[in-house]
């Protein structure tokens, strides 16, 4: 509760709001994109607007002045395309819709901080 005034949810093109905030570096931003980069494209049965260049969002993502997280579906294309760009990714347990156990994809530029909670 402490922090409610600080975080601010804006309704609109996401990649916009990455460039527009790119170089702020006292912006933190949380990318949960719809998942259509990977064969899957589970994003494209979920969401009327799931459409996005996901090459185009890690490139805006590589210009952040100040830290992010992105969540993203567990697929080869998609570690191939963070390491491409020197990001980190972590493999995190989630359900899906359907209580299906499976792994998430984080990325992130230096993901320590989630290895070390679970080391704690």
């Amino acid at each position: 509760m402490q922090h409610r005034g600080r975080l601010t949810f804006i309704e609109g093109d996401g990649v916009d709001v990455c460039r527009q905030y790119a170089a702020d570096k006292t912006v933190v931003f949380f990318i949960d994109p719809p998942y259509t980069a990977s064969t899957k494209r589970a994003g494209s049965r979920l969401y009327r607007y799931s459409e996005i260049d996901h090459q185009e969002l890690f490139r805006i993502a590589s210009t952040f002045a100040g830290d992010f997280l992105m969540t993203y579906d567990n697929a080869e294309e998609l570690r191939a395309l963070a390491a491409n760009f020197g990001f980190d990714t972590e493999l995190v347990a989630m359900k899906n819709t359907h209580h299906t156990a499976m792994t998430e994809l984080l990325i992130g530029r230096n993901l320590d901080w989630v290895r070390r909670s679970r080391r704690a």
